[in-house]
């Protein structure tokens, strides 16, 4: 009896024992596509109104919770929100949870036709060379230097100017680099340069730090996109309408003045959907001008977007959407570089006589589309566009001493033949500064359409666009004196009487794009169409009225069919093989008879799932029959426009990346880690004699001017429960300025160079994130450009710091 009895007593004392004990819910989220952690995911867990975040490795965890039944809920901002119930028993529990990628920044601008590739996975649906960066990838260092973004894409050159990417330059697959004029640069797949035909430089250029995806697309695939052919095309997709009610707000602050705001909130109703956003950014800036003054910026963005639309389920679904946006970027930025000697000593001085010197500039975008989807197979996308860009660049552009205009560049190129203007630079001599009220306005409009039909295997593109663009060139100079660092007005020169002309472009454009699934090929057989008609009408620097007196006209039309085909070839779900020939293309100048740029260019790629990482790598080889450069002051050329024919020449070169995560067992440590290398040789294939500096004399077999034979990029991240930390490190090999084969030149190389970066993000919780970051972390003083007049170098170390905000 006293057995029994000690038996229950026991059996009664466990039970409660075991009745006391609390439930611990550990959890792990992965991507069901790659099966990576997702971190910084909220979960909710009810009843109990418990919430937590997913850490680097995807795992969550709640303590002490009531065995029973509970609602789980997960959300993300890149995937499907998930539900379940899950029962809990006393102890341990541990689920694994597979999210579904929603893309949903991409999914509305893929509808809209904002988006050239459909994000990730769209780009498998492509055959031929494409890259998709993120929002993930644009917060990881909050750059708004689209130089330092696109690093991390392969095949695309880069040339910085101001330190602060500002104005950059940029090119792809050998194409020259010259204010992005050869690539087709677009935001929310419209053209985004000034007038993308008949004046292609980018001095307005979208603003980085506000998009929440960057597209790439090189090869036979980017056919659909032009003017542009022969390199690729680049676009930007701005903030999207979310599906639900979404809001941001950055506060950053750091080194040189830098001061950063973005901001904005949106929703989307059954019928009616916004979003409404500001992008303010500024610096006193990084260079010391001679006698003290600003070399800094001021940026402010401002975008609105709004949409009416039928319930999305409607039998016919049909959208109507507006855009309206304006930037206004106004810069204490010079032409003006440093001698070399200067350079040697104090790279990031200022010559005093740039003290003037400023960039204003207000662009503005105007955009409705119309989406029609009258059943699940066939999608169209009809848009009309206006883009207004003013701009007036005030700066030194040269001097007269003893009796002769000397222009900054060749001043700067040879200073001791120069002596005298030289002292007038640094505020010490008593010649005559020119300086250039730069004055332009430009406009791009036009309308658009595109359909896409969809059955079984097979896909029908086709698209047709009218496009008008012009440049209204209106410009002076006024004259000055200079002494220790006090400007005196000599005179004020009359607008119109250093430049006043006015180019305009008329376009007609059209695609046609076919795609076949057979087994495991698929076929791309394309065409494009431009027809263009380009003309200058010059009234003279003494007809400021313009009644036409001395009106010089030109004319030039271009008539051109571009064919592309591309096949791909699957080698399982994760595996892909894919070859492209397409025809390249860039308009030609207002001269008549002059011919446009022309190449075959030809690529072969993989898209390979490595288990432990996933390799992209394409091998390319464009042969020019006609390269074209466009003499512009940017370029250090007298800013004429002339287009040169550089004739035949040969670019090839190997794209590749590499990207993967290395999750020990037992840890909670994460390192993601990616690779992207560039190798490319381009040469010219004939001798010539140029006027194009950048050229000059060309000997068969000399290389082309500002393009590095090797860059390299590497992304390694270190990520523990809520903190992430990053680093990015770039190389690039020496480049040459002018074209030239053998050693090269002391005064015409750009010196091989390293770059690394760092951020570290921690997030307080779902909502609330500690950010920081250091930029050029070595203090490296590199040689990054030699033009437009003189030498120029990148940004020396800085920080950043602050706090995010999301709802």
């Amino acid at each position: 009896m006293r057995l029994f009895s000690f038996h229950l007593i026991s059996l009664c004392l466990i039970s409660l024992s075991l009745s006391g004990q609390k439930a611990l819910l550990n959890g792990y989220l992965n991507d069901s596509n790659n099966k990576l952690p997702i971190s910084n995911a909220a979960i909710y867990l009810e009843p109990g109104n418990r919430q937590t975040i997913s850490d680097a490795r995807g795992k969550f965890e709640f303590k002490d919770l009531e065995p029973g039944d509970y609602k789980l809920r997960i959300k993300h901002v890149s995937y499907q929100e998930h539900s379940q119930i899950v029962s809990l028993v006393s102890g341990k529990s541990d689920i694994f949870i597979n999210l579904e990628f929603k893309n949903e920044l991409m999914a509305e601008a893929v509808v809209n036709g904002s988006s050239l590739t459909g994000g990730e996975k769209g780009i498998r649906q492509l055959s031929g060379s494409a890259h998709y960066l993120g929002l993930k990838a644009l917060e990881t260092y909050e750059y708004n230097d689209a130089l330092r973004l696109l690093r991390r894409i392969p095949g695309v050159y880069l040339q910085e100017e101001d330190g602060f990417g500002l104005r950059p330059n940029i090119g792809m697959r050998g194409t020259g680099v010259e204010r992005s004029s050869k690539i087709t640069l677009m935001e929310d797949g419209i053209l985004a340069a000034p007038a993308p035909y008949s004046a292609p430089s980018a001095y307005y250029f979208p603003t980085s730090g506000r998009m929440e995806g960057v597209e790439v697309r090189k090869g036979s695939s980017q056919i659909e996109y032009g003017p542009y052919t022969t390199g690729g095309a680049l676009n930007f997709i701005s903030t999207q309408i979310p599906d639900e009610f979404r809001a941001k707000l950055d506060v950053l602050a750091g080194s040189f003045g830098q001061r950063r705001l973005h901001a904005y909130a949106g929703e989307s109703f059954t019928h009616f959907g916004f979003v409404v956003e500001t992008y303010q950014a500024s610096a006193d800036g990084f260079k010391e001008l001679d006698f003290g003054g600003p070399t800094g910026f001021d940026l402010a963005d401002y975008q609105a977007k709004f949409r009416i639309n039928t319930a999305k389920d409607a039998r016919i679904y049909q959208a109507l959407e507006l855009k309206l946006a304006q930037s206004i970027n106004n810069s204490d930025e010079t032409y003006l570089g440093l001698s070399q000697d200067d350079f040697a000593t104090t790279p990031y001085r200022r010559y005093a006589a740039s003290g003037l010197d400023r960039m204003e500039t207000d662009q503005k975008q105007y955009k409705l589309s119309y989406t029609l989807k009258p059943n699940r197979n066939i999608n169209i996308v009809t848009t009309a566009y206006r883009n207004e860009f003013s701009r007036n660049w005030y700066k030194l552009d040269k001097v007269l001493s003893n009796g002769e205009n000397v222009s900054i560049a060749n001043l700067l190129a040879n200073p001791a033949a120069y002596a005298d203007a030289y002292q007038t630079l640094i505020g010490a001599g008593d010649d005559t500064l020119y300086l250039k009220n730069n004055n332009r306005s430009y406009y791009a409009q036009g309308l658009q359409s595109k359909v896409i039909y969809n059955w079984k295997n097979q896909q029908i593109k086709a698209g047709l666009r009218y496009h008008e663009d012009g440049m209204d060139r209106f410009q002076w100079n006024n004259t000055f004196s200079l002494d220790q660092g006090n400007f005196t007005l000599i005179n004020a020169g009359t607008p119109g009487t250093e430049s006043n002309r006015i180019e305009d472009a008329r376009a007609w454009a059209a695609f046609a794009e076919y795609r076949l699934t057979w087994n495991k090929w698929t076929f791309n057989p394309g065409l494009r169409y431009e027809n263009i008609n380009l003309a200058r009408h010059d009234y003279g620097k003494s007809d400021v009225d313009r009644t036409g007196v001395n009106l010089n006209e030109r004319e030039n039309q271009v008539e051109v069919f571009i064919p592309g085909l591309g096949i791909r070839y699957d080698l399982s779900t994760k595996n892909q093989i894919f070859a492209g020939i397409h025809k390249g293309f860039a308009p030609p100048g207002s001269v008549a008879g002059s011919k446009p740029e022309a190449s075959i260019n030809t690529e072969l790629g993989i898209r390979w799932d490595l288990n432990f990482a996933k390799l992209s790598a394409t091998a390319f080889y464009n042969d020019y029959q006609n390269l074209l450069g466009s003499d512009m002051a940017a370029t250090g050329g007298v800013g004429n426009n002339l287009i040169y024919n550089g004739g035949a020449a040969s670019v090839y070169g190997l794209e590749a990346e590499l990207n993967g995560e290395i999750r020990p067992d037992a840890s909670n440590w994460a390192f993601p880690w990616a690779f992207a290398y560039t190798f490319t040789h381009a040469q010219f294939d004939n001798s010539f004699e140029s006027d194009y500096e950048a050229w000059g004399t060309v000997n068969k077999g000399d290389e082309l001017p500002y393009l590095a034979e090797h860059i390299l990029n590497a992304q390694l991240g270190a990520a523990w429960k809520r903190l992430a930390l990053n680093s990015s490190i770039s190389y690039q090999s020496a480049m040459r300025t002018q074209a030239g084969s053998g050693t090269i030149a002391t005064d015409h190389e750009i010196p091989a160079q390293w770059m690394i970066d760092l951020s570290g993000t921690y997030h307080l919780n779902y909502h609330f994130s500690l950010f920081a970051s250091v930029r050029n972390l070595g203090d490296a003083v590199n040689l990054v450009a030699m033009r437009p007049a003189g030498l120029r170098p990148t940004m020396p170390r800085s920080f950043l710091f602050g706090i995010k905000a999301r709802w």
